[in-house]
């Protein structure tokens, strides 16, 4: 089968490296997550004048039309430049919730400015007990005359510090509901915090916030298969992500074992290394095949199939981007987790992507699980 991308695919994809590239050096990219904001305001704009904020969305709302391939093309250039804009979160699962349970009037209001950069999403669907089943949920939404009063928490919602919508999941008489909720909303407090991989995310309180029947996204109660179906979206995505991260972080591993010298050869020479050199590009390849193969299933119909194929490439991603990681660091000694050095913020961004919606012995699981109900 040809894997190859084509001439469209490939022209996306030389745009957003050339962009990474050109406006976010390692050294920008420190600068960037010291702000308030966390990244980089321009280099966002920059995403959506060129389009590639759109790339997802249907033709009739300005997009590009794309599907799992054109995103994986963007994210693995976003994830090479471990760039900090909260794509991920913003155009792929909050545009995609939208999407997929909004009302026309939801999304002529929201998905226009989503595909231009101009409106910020996060999604708000994890809670400190809920670990990685998305639908352990204690947030409540209860009926108040002509709208609903929501109380809970939300916990590391990424990109939450400066959203103009946040989707946030809850639970009401009938079930799992969606919500958009405008962050500026009497009652809703976020207290916002770096994270470990640079970026930065926010705990979000609600308390009695009093919304419209229009801030319903859907049915009520009928959300819970259409946060799975986003979220297996977003694992392809993420997964895409981790191989731009992994193929930076082993070509800065090959090139220090080319320069660092010791005994007066390059430590490159020593066989010892070179095996540990050739097992990280091997659990590469591996994993961007996986990689391939999620993007192809990540915009089919939900089915157990698509389930278990999505399972397993973060299965095989997570445990790559461990072994890089681990291995890089080994290879480089010290010089390796200094902050200083870049290595080590792709090995951190690795290890974060590792335990975004599932780690790998959850993942692992769940495939064993999918089989036993086939």
């Amino acid at each position: 089968m040809d894997f190859k991308l084509s001439e469209e695919q490939q022209m996306l994809q030389d745009t957003v490296a050339r962009l990474v590239r050109g406006e976010y050096s390692f050294e920008k990219r420190l600068e960037f997550s010291e702000t308030e904001l966390g990244f980089s305001a321009d280099f966002w704009k920059q995403l959506g004048e060129l389009g590639l904020t759109a790339v997802p969305f249907p033709e009739e709302l300005g997009g590009f039309g794309g599907g799992g391939v054109e995103v994986q093309a963007v994210m693995t250039e976003l994830g090479r430049g471990l760039c900090l804009e909260p794509y991920l979160q913003s155009v792929i699962f909050g545009g995609g919730l939208i999407s997929q349970t909004g009302n026309d009037s939801q999304k002529e209001q929201w998905l226009g400015g989503i595909a231009t950069g101009e409106l910020k999403v996060a999604v708000a669907l994890q809670e400190p007990q809920s670990r990685y089943d998305l639908t352990n949920i204690e947030t409540h939404a209860e009926k108040s005359g002509d709208g609903y009063t929501l109380s809970g928490r939300k916990a590391v919602v990424i990109g939450g510090h400066c959203a103009d919508l946040i989707i946030v999941s809850a639970r009401t008489d009938s079930g799992v509901s969606l919500f958009g909720i405008d962050p500026t909303t009497a009652g809703v407090e976020r207290r916002t915090y770096p994270t470990i991989d640079g970026a930065k995310g926010c705990d979000l309180f609600l308390n009695n916030v009093q919304v419209g029947a229009d801030a319903l996204l859907g049915e009520e109660g009928q959300a819970a298969d259409a946060i799975e179906y986003q979220s297996g979206r977003a694992i392809a995505a993420l997964c895409a992500e981790a191989i731009g991260c992994m193929e930076e972080a082993n070509n800065l591993t090959l090139e220090y074992l080319k320069q660092r010298k010791q005994f007066g050869v390059p430590i490159g020479k020593f066989q010892v290394l070179q095996h540990r050199m050739v097992d990280m590009m091997s659990e590469l390849e591996q994993a961007r095949s996986m990689a391939i193969l999620a993007a192809s299933v990540a915009d089919e119909e939900q089915s157990n199939e698509r389930r278990r194929t999505l399972a397993a490439a973060k299965n095989v991603i997570n445990r790559a981007g461990q072994f890089i990681s681990e291995k890089g660091i080994q290879s480089h000694g010290g010089i390796g987790m200094t902050w200083e050095y870049s290595f080590a913020h792709y090995a951190k961004r690795l290890v974060m992507i590792g335990h975004q919606l599932g780690d790998d012995d959850f993942h692992l699981e769940h495939y064993a699980s999918l089989l036993e109900a086939s």
